[in-house]
């Protein structure tokens, strides 16, 4: 039972801490932040005590490390059927994680409506951790939609005013438009791959091993393939479907930022790993190439557009679409060595972006503004949060010592061999990379003085946050081992997938 405990924790604590909201501010805080932390020491428990050399490969079905199935639907075939491995149980500590420093940083900032508030909060948490264990495929499109909505009330009653007209009303439902379309087309497609499953062998069922067997012909898994594409492109984000993103975040409260940055992105990578390769070998091989220069563009126009940004948290979202287009190489590169690379990245950004949002929200409680024309010379004016923010500019631009450097370098070389040119422009944007971070730096807290007055510092509480999240990149960037240990099997299982049907791909031309 401790998986689907891992799914109710989230939501009874959110039922918790909307019912504890007659009895004050305070109740509904310390119960969001009991919850996250029972979240992040059953997942720390069960990635300490899990068999991760078990995973889902071709040769021998899937196998997990730990696993749950009772029948929900026996009549359509759906199962809630829950299982992890290495791979979903580095996401599920990620979330854990990000979930008590979500509560922790909105701690002062959010006065009204506390307790509906972080009832929100845990139900996004809890249907990501859904997403990370479901391998019903029915389950998975249930949680997929389920932390939609919940994140549509976080950014439409508790965020930021934008700048330009820019609303959060407009920006919440620009969000919740581009995914719920998006994740319609990946449900035609989930249907379709049942019912031609159905035809071939006169059984109905979502479980992900049984349709791992389905065979399809080339123009219906091309089809298929694409369906949950769009669906995990609108997540990751990809260009041009990524315009939903910058709006979003500038207008999310800050604990909407870091759970968008840190974990939802993540979730549209574990999809594409999990379903999109494994159900799709053939059709995924020979969508490649166009993947992987969707992701360099990405690159390059997310750093582009991040040094043109005068609002800091637009700045970070778009430096978000940059990094995120080197998991999409790394995704579709075939190699065990990027592969590893991609998961490595997936939790240093989580950890780098979610640090910057946080950072972002502190500036903005003292400053009461996010316009980087309006600031400048605050270095001399507050203490510790500007070298702190220096630190994780840094550690995003991809400084050797912090995670990010290590999963874009391990990116960067699994790659190379079967895509040099996309390797070689990849590698340009980590100069961009540079270039947008240290001017953020420059803007904000160097540069003409605007006003004299001293500023307040972090509080204990703020400090210890940010401090946490900098000696974790540090560990992940000096001794990356658990992390490539733990996601191994899994990734060599994708690794073989994709080499095979690239192996067939090679010799059919």
């Amino acid at each position: 039972m401790i998986l689907p405990w891992l799914i109710l924790i989230p939501f009874i604590g959110g039922l918790l801490c909307w019912q504890g909201e007659r009895f004050g501010h305070v109740l509904p805080r310390w119960l969001a932040l009991i919850t996250m932390g029972l979240l992040l020491g059953l997942g720390l428990w069960l990635w300490a005590s899990g068999d991760f050399t078990l995973a889902p490969a071709p040769d021998g079905g899937p196998r997990w490390a730990h696993e749950f199935v009772i029948d929900w639907i026996p009549r359509l075939g759906i199962t809630i059927h829950l299982a992890m491995d290495g791979l979903s149980v580095l996401m599920v500590v990620l979330t854990g994680l990000l979930g008590v420093l979500s509560v922790l940083c909105s701690w002062n900032e959010i006065q009204h409506r506390v307790g509906f508030f972080h009832l929100n909060l845990m139900w996004i948490l809890g249907g990501v951790v859904g997403v990370f264990l479901a391998v019903d495929l029915f389950l998975f499109f249930f949680f997929w939609e389920m932390m939609l909505v919940p994140m549509y009330f976080l950014i439409a009653l508790w965020g930021h005013s934008g700048s330009d007209g820019r609303t959060r009303i407009t920006a919440a439902t620009k969000f919740f438009i581009f995914t719920q379309a998006s994740g319609l087309i990946m449900l035609v497609a989930i249907l379709a791959l049942v019912l031609v499953h159905f035809n071939q062998t006169g059984v109905l069922t979502f479980n992900y091993a049984d349709l791992l067997q389905t065979e399809l012909a080339p123009g219906t898994e091309y089809l298929l393939m694409l369906g949950f594409f769009i669906a995990f492109a609108v997540k990751f984000p990809v260009v041009p479907v990524h315009s939903w993103l910058p709006d979003a975040h500038a207008q999310a409260p800050t604990a909407g930022s870091v759970d968008l940055a840190g974990i939802l992105l993540k979730t549209a990578a574990y999809g594409l790993l999990r379903f999109a390769l494994p159900l799709f070998p053939n059709a995924s091989a020979e969508f490649a190439p166009i993947a992987q220069w969707l992701g360099v563009f990405a690159i390059i126009y997310g750093a582009l557009l991040s040094f043109a940004q005068t609002d800091i948290k637009r700045l970070v979202a778009y430096s978000s679409v940059s990094h995120m287009g080197f998991v999409l190489i790394a995704i579709y590169s075939g190699s065990q060595i990027a592969l590893q690379g991609a998961v490595v990245q997936m939790v240093a950004h989580g950890l780098s972006a979610a640090a910057l949002f946080i950072l972002c929200g502190q500036l903005y409680e003292r400053l009461h503004t996010r316009d980087l024309r309006q600031m400048g010379g605050i270095w001399a004016r507050m203490p510790w949060l500007p070298a702190i923010s220096l630190f994780f500019a840094a550690a995003a631009l991809g400084l050797p010592g912090t995670g990010n450097f290590v999963g874009e370098f391990l990116i960067l070389i699994g790659s190379f061999p079967s895509a040099p040119w996309v390797v070689v422009i990849a590698a340009t944007g980590l100069v961009l990379g540079s270039v947008y971070a240290l001017a953020m730096i420059h803007r904000a807290y160097f540069g003409p003085v605007q006003q004299d007055a001293p500023l307040p510092g972090l509080k204990p509480r703020e400090l210890s946050m940010v401090l946490g999240l900098a000696v974790l990149l540090i560990l992940l960037g000096v001794y990356p081992q658990p992390v490539l240990d733990t996601s191994a099997a899994s990734m060599h299982g994708v690794q073989q997938w994709m080499a095979d049907a690239l192996n067939q791909l090679a010799s059919a031309r």
